[in-house]
């Protein structure tokens, strides 16, 4: 396992990483998966308080128990869930924030989140505001460091040129190529670190039928993951093809892979045990469909 610096939080992370939300409810089983990746080198563990309305904050805290000093531990708040369990709005109070971090510990099970992370933004929210309320919690030892989960460039650029966040994390596929445009340059000339998730596409480069995902035509996506098929060969799987492709470029600090199996994790895990991909396969895979970009919150 590589590990790469988490901006200049002085965290080393893992290249791949665990994101907890596929993760299902039986405590013992997620246990044995968390331990397995632990013991094979994985050392970021990504959760939110949103998840399975904060069950999957303690299964993971379950999970860890025992374990605080060997890994990095990330949550997230922002999303509430309404009084019906409906579904959830978007909440970046101050007020809000405060309750949660203190709730997320508890679920937990911890005295401190290494990276508390805003799950989203808009520019309507009170940034100045959010940004004072993380810094607080930073001094507070409540949490070590913070970031952001998004994927709008003008919400990025406003928590880079206002606060002291270490990581954005943001979708990042070859199916998604919308942070090379105004994104990934930017944080990594700040030195603020990446967290890629949906590297896989949700299987559409592995083993899923074509559908429509983003702007690209059913048409696009079959092309592109024949693409990733006929780089793969006998020395790397679709699936390790597609998160190489993501781990090589430039300010990726870790990709953020949701497993819920030990199949899927050991896949994962397998990755590390296959050759890099060469520049010319590189742009073999960039030249299999057009480039997107974000349309909105640019």
């Amino acid at each position: 396992m590589n590990f790469n610096p988490l901006g200049k939080s002085g965290l080393q992370v893992s290249e791949l990483s665990f994101g907890c939300m596929s993760l299902g409810t039986n405590d013992e089983d997620n246990a044995r998966l968390i331990h397995y990746a632990i013991d094979n080198g994985i050392n970021y563990f990504d959760t939110a308080d949103l998840y399975q309305k904060g069950q999957n904050e303690i299964t993971v805290g379950r999970a860890l128990k025992g374990k605080r000093d060997k890994i990095i531990l990330a949550t997230k708040v922002g999303n509430q869930w309404r009084a019906d369990g409906s579904g959830w709005d978007w909440n970046p109070q101050r007020e809000y924030i405060l309750r949660c971090v203190d709730e997320s510990l508890k679920r937990l099970d911890v005295d401190y989140i290494d990276v508390y992370q805003l799950h989203g933004g808009t520019l309507e929210d009170p940034i100045d505001e959010v940004i004072a309320t993380f810094e607080q919690l930073v001094q507070q030892g409540k949490i070590r460091f913070y970031g952001i989960s998004s994927i709008r460039p003008n919400v990025i650029r406003e928590y880079v040129a206002k606060s002291n966040i270490i990581s954005v994390m943001m979708q990042y596929s070859l199916l998604d190529r919308r942070p090379e445009e105004a994104c990934l340059s930017l944080l990594a000339e700040k030195n603020i670190g990446v967290l890629a998730r949906g590297s896989l596409a949700t299987g559409l480069l592995v083993n899923k039928t074509a559908d429509p995902y983003l702007n690209y035509s059913e048409d696009e996506v079959h092309h592109a993951a024949s693409a990733v098929q006929a780089i793969s060969g006998e020395s790397r799987k679709p699936s390790h093809t597609a998160l190489r492709f993501v781990l090589q470029q430039r300010g990726i600090s870790s990709a953020v892979v949701g497993i819920r199996t030990m199949e899927q994790l050991k896949d994962v895990l397998a990755t590390l045990q296959t050759p890099e991909l060469t520049e010319s396969e590189i742009q073999y895979l960039r030249a299999s469909l057009p480039v997107n970009y974000y349309e909105q919150h640019r």
